[in-house]
């Protein structure tokens, strides 16, 4: 069970999560949310088609992208966040990698916190979910979103993912955040190849073994189109079904993605095939 604000959110059962950039450059909604009424919508849309909790960001963390200032991304992201809180009850997270960013999305309603960096790039970002009693996301990132995709490199990149996790949840644990507030991020597409990307899926089992929830973004990413010989991003709706289909039987508890309704019934069937009670 994962505890928040807005009322607690049962892992017994793989959860999904929705997708809404408030960007105009992410790699495959950016534009699509930057108005707070259509982001509203969008949110409602997403929770009525079975979206359990909501991300919410303000930052592209595409390949290539340039960091934005703190002041743009409270500028972006606040209206919208507003806007989804006043039309939907279900926890939102706020995908940010600054701690005032953070603050003021938890004053706006948020519910939890989403770092791409584990708390590396802002050391404050980790006590102020201390402070605030929220949970965080700690995901595990090769560089930056500027670097991350030049050179990926590893010798064993399921072993060193899993040590980076460890390290960053005893470093969450350290800074005051609750062991039951902590969930992981193998972080799919940030600083991987192809190859790395299905060994990470493959052996996400060896990840659950940290004792964390596990939450896995796949969808529509670049791994899947390198897959399909190079398929654009509006055509990887069912390569992104097949490997969240894996995450789910390799431990998964939360499935981020932009396509809910779709992916809630692969999940719904995925845990059938694998013997698990209905939800």
């Amino acid at each position: 069970m994962l505890e928040t604000r807005s009322g607690a959110v049962s892992l017994s059962h793989v959860a999904v999560m929705g997708i809404l950039n408030a960007t105009p450059d992410s790699f495959s909604d950016g534009g699509a949310h930057l108005d707070p009424a259509r982001a509203a919508d969008a949110a409602a849309r997403m929770v009525a088609e079975g979206a359990a909790l909501l991300d919410v960001g303000a930052e592209s963390t595409r390949p290539g992208a340039e960091p934005v200032l703190a002041v743009e991304e409270r500028r972006r992201l606040l209206p919208v966040l507003r806007a989804i809180r006043a039309a939907v009850r279900v926890p939102i997270a706020v995908d940010t990698t600054k701690a005032e960013v953070a603050a003021a999305a938890l004053d706006a309603g948020a519910d939890l916190v989403n770092d791409v960096s584990a708390g590396r790039f802002d050391p404050e970002l980790l006590r102020l979910c201390a402070a605030a009693r929220v949970p965080v996301v700690l995901m595990h990132m090769q560089g930056t979103p500027v670097t991350m995709q030049r050179a990926p490199c590893y010798t064993d990149v399921v072993a060193e993912v899993q040590a980076f996790l460890a390290e960053r949840a005893a470093a969450a644990r350290a800074a005051g955040v609750a062991p039951a507030a902590i969930l992981v991020d193998p972080g799919i597409g940030f600083g991987k190849t192809t190859a790395h990307n299905c060994a990470l899926l493959r052996h996400l089992d060896d990840l659950a073994l940290l004792g964390y929830p596990l939450v896995v973004g796949v969808s529509r990413k670049g791994f899947l189109g390198e897959l399909l010989g190079g398929r654009a991003v509006g055509g990887r709706l069912f390569a992104t079904a097949a490997a969240v289909t894996l995450a789910v039987s390799r431990g998964a508890r939360i499935v981020r993605v932009h396509d809910v309704g779709a992916i809630r019934d692969v999940v719904t069937v995925a845990e059938a095939l694998l013997g698990r009670d209905p939800a």
